[in-house]
């Protein structure tokens, strides 16, 4: 069975529709793949309830208890190693984890670590995407799921979603309907990689 850890840090809306999505499908019996654990740097994490409630295991493992970023992505790196099976080691899946990782973390996961970002890469790497995206101009705005590399989010483009940017659009109005395609994207590029 291929494992799968999602790391979140507050409400979990893609690693709910990520959950949905393999129980409705049955990766399990399709893809021998099952979300195993959901873990968060926050205890308070919405998402940690909505885990819980599907049947799947949470840790918190708050990064403000430890002395600097290397600790906290050491420690990270054994709770989510503890999920690999024989021959199999997890895909380990960002879902809102509002963290800056580690080159040495990226790199011990490199090729299954996976992150969704909320605009149409390589336009708007970084925060506050929406409001760019409407300061620029565009027309059009969207998501991407893409492979983590140590340069921010500037990994291997798995999939990508577009949509309209409207006349009158706040950062709130355009991030919601982008977030509609994101939950959409996100599980469909996790099978990809689950089918290769």
């Amino acid at each position: 069975m291929k494992n799968i850890v999602i790391l979140i840090s507050g409400g979990g809306s893609n690693m709910l529709a990520i959950l949905k999505a393999a129980q409705r499908d049955n990766w399990a019996a399709q893809y021998q793949a099952q979300v195993a654990a959901v873990i968060s740097n926050k205890a308070s994490a919405g998402g940690l309830v909505l885990a819980r409630a599907h049947g799947v295991a949470t840790e918190v493992l708050e990064h403000t208890s430890f002395a600097n970023r290397e600790d906290f992505d050491a420690a990270l790196m054994q709770h989510i190693d503890s999920y690999a099976t024989p021959g199999n080691p997890p895909l380990v899946l960002l879902a809102g984890f509002m963290r800056i990782l580690t080159p040495g973390f990226v790199n011990h996961y490199a090729g299954r670590l996976v992150n969704i970002h909320p605009s149409l890469l390589p336009a708007f790497a970084g925060l506050n995407t929406h409001q760019r995206a409407i300061d620029a101009g565009c027309q059009v705005a969207g998501a991407t799921v893409h492979l983590v590399t140590p340069e921010l989010d500037q990994g291997p483009i798995l999939a990508q979603a577009v949509v309209p940017v409207l006349p009158g659009d706040s950062a709130d109005t355009l991030a919601a309907r982008v977030l509609t395609q994101e939950h959409l994207i996100y599980p469909r590029a996790v099978l990809q990689l689950l089918s290769r």
